[in-house]
């Protein structure tokens, strides 16, 4: 190895991938970002198994709070 520090991982990540990335040392942290726009309550709902929502990327970016605050929490 020749980088010592932090490695941080994201981009696509389910929960199987990150927990596979943690365990054999490729990944000291995964990021998971738009799936947090979608499930304000994602580490509960990965911790439980629940199904996510799908983020809506066509409301990304638009300058209101639709698409932001707006996604139901399930647990």
């Amino acid at each position: 190895m020749v980088y010592h520090g932090t490695l941080i991982y994201a981009g696509k990540y389910t929960v199987e991938r990150a927990e596979a990335a943690l365990h054999n040392g490729r990944a000291d942290l995964v990021g998971f970002g738009r799936p947090f726009v979608a499930n304000p309550d994602l580490p509960k709902r990965l911790r439980l198994g629940k199904p996510l929502c799908e983020p809506d990327a066509s409301r990304f970016f638009g300058g209101g709070a639709a698409g932001y605050t707006d996604y139901p929490v399930d647990v």
